[in-house]
This record gives structure tokens, sequence and C-alpha cells, in this order.
């Protein structure tokens, strides 16, 4: 599959299999990421705290990105407005699942927000008029089957106990969904490296919220291993973000979602079986073999 030619003066035609570059260096970098992750807060370093090192990490390939560029930002409104939209989607999420896990089960709301693909994907198809192929279809339809698998563990839950997480749950799917959807649209419009910048830029913004929320008269881990290896564990993260913009750049959005978002997952799986000797449970352990088949589909299919 390759993307329909444009006489856009900011996307060029592409002839080849770029975005899947991209979009596995965004699979392995998220995977290595989430294996890792959880290692801040168990150690003492609060999550809100966490973010406000994520949106320091974001700085750094910002400003590579910029200064290879030129620093040729794209100022004018439509520009601005995407770039912002973008950029407070993502972040403003994070903001709501930090509330979200205080209220209710992570095992539940996880494998919710695990579907904002399907968000981007219906966006896409009705608005942006993508479409794939019979195998691409079906690669996408078995990664939406095999997110929420990743983290869904019954415990005997009723769904008139989630008043508060539930609706929460919903508007992080969305939001990371309309992110994901306007990632791409604003790639027809302006330059990734604008793109990113806005998200470095909308990153930082939020960071007094997360300080707001953190409560400092417990205990925090100032120590090397609370936010320098926080920074280390979350630069990860940060650059496949911007691998995930140059994904979109070049691919179409129904099926960069689904793959990165199952493939990551996928990773995580595999290096913590690896290094921690960890097990995955039967519903985990079908969901990575649907999310393999599933990238497999996806990339060849593409």
């Amino acid at each position: 599959m390759t993307d329909t030619p444009t006489t856009s003066p900011i996307t060029p035609a592409v002839t080849s299999r770029r975005w899947l570059l991209f979009a596995f260096l965004t699979v392995g970098l998220w995977g290595v990421w989430g294996a890792f992750a959880g290692i801040s807060a168990q150690r003492g370093f609060p999550e809100t705290l966490v973010y406000c090192v994520w949106a320091v990490t974001m700085i750094l390939p910002a400003v590579v990105v910029m200064q290879r560029e030129k620093w040729k930002l794209d100022r004018d409104p439509k520009s601005i407005l995407f770039g912002l939209l973008i950029g407070l989607t993502g972040a403003g999420g994070q903001m709501i699942l930090f509330y979200a896990v205080t209220t209710g089960p992570a095992y539940l709301i996880f494998p919710i927000i695990s579907l904002s693909p399907l968000i981007t994907i219906l966006l896409s198809l009705l608005l942006l008029k993508e479409r794939t192929s019979r195998l691409g279809a079906l690669g996408v339809a078995l990664a939406l089957v095999a997110l929420p698998l990743f983290d869904f563990s019954p415990q005997g839950f009723s769904f008139t106990q989630g008043s508060t997480w539930f609706p929460l749950a919903l508007i992080i799917m969305a939001c990371w969904g309309v992110q994901a959807y306007f990632m791409k649209l604003a790639n027809n419009h302006m330059s990734a490296e604008s793109i990113f910048f806005y998200m470095m830029l909308s990153g930082l913004l939020l960071t007094p919220a997360a300080l707001a929320m953190t409560d400092f008269s417990r205990p925090i881990n100032w120590g090397w291993d609370g936010p320098w290896l926080a920074a280390v564990i979350q630069m990860l993260n940060a650059v496949g973000a911007l691998f995930l913009v140059y994904a979109f750049r070049h691919g179409k959005a129904i099926v960069v979602s689904p793959l990165t978002n199952a493939g990551g997952p996928l990773v995580t799986a595999v290096i913590s079986l690896l290094i921690v000797g960890v097990m995955p449970g039967e519903l985990k352990m079908v969901g990575l073999a649907l999310a393999f088949i599933a990238a497999a589909l996806l990339a060849t299919a593409a």
C-alpha cells in the first residue's frame, strides 16, 4: 500500500514503505519504555513527577529536529491550532489518566483506553477517506481485538461501580484517538518537526497541573534512581513519539495507529518475559498472539 500522490507542498508523494520503518522504531522504543516505565513509581518517584520529567525530555528531540530544519517553525493560525490540539489532547489525556486510576481499577481502565485507535480509524475512514487491502483490514481488526486483552483481568467487577472512572476512561480514549487523527491531518498542512515542537510545548504547559496533583507531603525519591532514571526511561517515550509523527506523515492513520498501539505492548511483554521471567496470563497470551499476527498482516499488506 502506498499513499495517494498529492500536490501539497508539504507532503511529498510516497512510493515506499518509509512509514513502516518509523512505525517499527516507535514500536521498539515504546516497547522498551513500557517494560521499564513502572520502575520510577516503584522506587518512590510519583507518576505526576514522571510526567514532568517526560515533558522535559521532549525538549531535546524537538531541538534536534528543529535545528535540522533551521528552526522553520510553522506559525500560521492553522498550524498553531493543529499543533496545540495534538499536544493538548495527548498530554491532557495523560493528566486525566492520573486521576482516573485513583478512582477505578486499572485492569479495566487501560483496556478501554487501548481502543483509542478505533476512534482514529473511524475518523480516518469517514473524513480522510483512507482505505486498505483486505489483509490490512484483517490486521486492523485483529489489533483492535488484541489491545484490550493486554491489560484486562476480570475480577467480578460490575459496571455500576464505574460512575466516576468509566466516563473518564472514555474521555481519555477519545482524546488519544482524536490526537492520532489530527496528527495525520496536520501532516498534510505543516511539517512533522513543527507538529512535534507544539507537542513538546503543550506537554510543558501542563506541567503546573501535574505538580499541583503531586502529594509533596509524602516521601519522594530524589536520588539517581528517581528523576534521573525516569529521564532515561522517558526519553525512549519522547523519541518514540517523534518517530510516530513521522510514521503518520508517510503512512495511513488506519494502519499506523493500530500497528503502533498493538506492537508496543507486544515488545514490552517479550522483554518482561526475557528479563524478569514474567509469564503472561492466558488472556494476555491470546492478545500477544493476535497482536503478532496483526502486526505481520499490517506490515505486509499495507
